[in-house]
């Protein structure tokens, strides 16, 4: 049964807000929501942020995103990145609107607070992301690991820009992230 939005609320708060009880909704939605495929360190990736939670009206978590800060070179200037993260729906309430809810508390959050908006979307999420206008980055992605600058290729084509305060960027120009453990992006 296809939920709709009507039936539910959206709240934001910061990962030091959430209780704990709240931490394990979350991190049950969403290794529900993509299938036992979520792991440690793609959860803890999402943490320390704002938080976009949807409750059905019986207060249960339905939907949920993050946005986390993330240094980017691009054309020898680091941005403040607001980094989608996280993004899951729990399978009886999806295609209703609620992964769009999402993203607009999160893109609010990134308007207001950070030069550009980027994430990583899997095939299933790439038309979300593409029909609230977010551009698949054409250019180069690379990340700043411990011996220097590394080339992502598998990253690009999958990556998305939203710019936000920064104006538009170059393709020509590469994007290069701050390292992190697991998955770079």
């Amino acid at each position: 049964m296809t939920a709709t939005a009507s039936a539910f609320t959206v709240r934001t708060a910061h990962t030091a807000d959430l209780t704990p009880t709240e931490v394990r909704a979350i991190r049950a939605l969403l290794d529900e929501a993509f299938d036992g495929d979520f792991s440690d360190e793609d959860f803890e990736h999402g943490l320390g942020g704002m938080h976009a939670l949807v409750q059905d009206d019986a207060g249960r978590l339905v939907a949920h995103g993050s946005v986390i800060m993330r240094r980017v070179r691009h054309r020898e200037r680091w941005l403040r990145v607001g980094y989608v993260e996280a993004v899951g729906v729990r399978r009886d309430a999806r295609r209703g609107g609620l992964g769009g809810r999402v993203m607009a508390e999160l893109e609010r959050v990134i308007e207001r607070a950070y030069d550009a908006g980027m994430l990583s979307a899997s095939d299933e999420g790439a038309a979300l992301y593409a029909a609230r206008g977010w551009e698949v980055w054409s250019g180069r992605v690379c990340g700043l690991g411990p011996d220097g600058v590394v080339h992502l290729p598998d990253e690009e084509g999958s990556t998305f820009v939203r710019t936000a305060l920064a104006g538009p960027l170059d393709p020509a120009s590469e994007l290069v992230f701050d390292w992190r453990d697991g998955d770079v992006l």
